[in-house]
């Protein structure tokens, strides 16, 4: 007689349990349901992160290619393997899938991201996208690009002009690479983002799995709609701005001039206001301290540039802007380390573009703690430091002033 062995289950039954005991947990609570299952343990929480709206991802050509001005992605169609993947984008496939850490004859999910290790020819009408080039950022004048690239074709007499295809607009999101023991919800959870919206990015499966050394592309907030009193140049609709002061009455007189009785304890003007020497009350410290000492060679400019470039000497030690905990150590696409500090107030600081790194994730990290030192290079060294309300990127300016 042959034996039968009952079918493995393992694989499912371990999230299925932990999603239940989190259920339960979440059950006993007053607060909303937390289905990204993030708020367990207390402390830091992202229930609000969880509820943030954020924009679709935008659609891929007829081969599955999204671009962006730092890099491209592929997205797998129902059915296909690394393989088909990389014949559509004219990518050998063990390239491919060294870059992704898969092996080329794996089964993909319909939807699943496949980061491009170099660029490929870019979307356009003709590969089936909605517009031409990499997406960009939306601060670019499309209606001039496009009059300028009309007014520069020329024409035959018997034929009209092509009509030239827009450029895609839209916000670059942050591409995440997965370290070992880095889950869906931890990655969600560091970036401020619903773990649904994650998931739905990157054609994850019901079980939210990810492999180390997978891409993973960071949702980007949806735009807010404009104030309903808000006109297209930026100016209020009449009655709702500032108010008209009331115009002066002849019939109230004006104030009785007082000025040459000043209160007890106002301040002589004749006389200094401090001597020479003598002790004054220092100035408040600015919230957070430059990672490095040197000169801000690129400014912050939302959707082009999401902080600023710190130029300073190579080796130079990189330090926390402001007292944290490490709540990620990362590598950008060339394998160079991105350092992520979680502060007080739901802020993130990023430091990208360094070397040596001399902390642990987990890390509680004083003010002016070296946590990296700054990267060798050919040009100009220089750390890029980010300043992050959850997901959304604001100017460190303001920080360091």
């Amino acid at each position: 007689m042959t034996p039968s062995f009952p079918t493995p289950r393992l694989r499912t039954r371990g999230p299925l349990m932990i999603a239940t005991c989190g259920l339960l947990v979440l059950a006993a609570c007053d607060e909303p349901l937390d289905f990204d299952l993030r708020g367990i343990g207390g402390g830091f929480t992202t229930a609000q992160a969880a509820q943030n709206a954020t924009a679709d991802r935008p659609r891929p050509d007829a081969r599955g290619v999204i671009s962006y001005p730092n890099y491209q992605v592929a997205v797998a169609r129902r059915g296909d393997t690394l393989t088909d993947v990389a014949s559509r984008v004219g990518l050998p496939p063990n390239e491919l899938g060294r870059y992704n850490g898969i092996e080329p004859d794996v089964p993909l999910r319909a939807g699943e991201v496949i980061a491009l290790p170099r660029r490929v020819a870019e979307p356009s009408p003709a590969t089936g996208a909605i517009g031409t080039g990499p997406i960009q950022p939306s601060s670019v004048d499309v209606t001039t690009l496009a009059g300028n690239a009309i007014d520069n074709a020329a024409p035959t007499p018997a034929t009209a002009a092509p009509t030239a295809a827009l450029p895609q607009t839209g916000q670059e999101p942050i591409r995440h690479r997965v370290e070992r023991g880095e889950t869906a919800f931890t990655i969600a959870r560091l970036y401020q983002v619903p773990a649904k919206s994650l998931a739905e990015w990157n054609g994850l499966g019901a079980d939210f799995a990810v492999r180390e050394g997978q891409f993973l592309l960071i949702p980007v907030a949806r735009v807010a709609a404009p104030p309903r009193n808000a006109s297209a140049d930026g100016t209020t609709a009449p009655g709702s701005g500032t108010p008209t002061p009331l115009p002066p009455s002849a019939a109230k007189p004006l104030p009785e001039d007082d000025t040459a009785n000043p209160p007890p304890g106002s301040p002589d003007p004749d006389k200094p206001t401090a001597d020479v020497g003598e002790t004054t009350t220092a100035a408040k410290p600015a919230q957070m301290a430059l990672p490095v000492q040197g000169n801000i060679i690129r400014e912050y400019a939302k959707g082009r540039n999401e902080g600023i470039d710190i130029k300073a000497a190579p080796g130079s030690p990189v330090k926390a802007a402001t007292g944290g905990t490490v709540a990620a150590i990362t590598k950008s696409a060339e394998g160079v380390p991105i350092i992520v500090i979680r502060h007080p107030g739901n802020l993130l600081t990023v430091y990208a573009n360094v070397d040596g790194v001399q902390v642990a994730k987990g890390d509680t990290v004083r003010r002016g703690q070296a946590i990296a030192k700054l990267r060798s290079a050919d040009d100009d060294a220089f750390v890029h430091f980010e300043v992050r309300d959850g997901f959304d990127s604001v100017d460190p300016g303001p920080f360091l002033k």
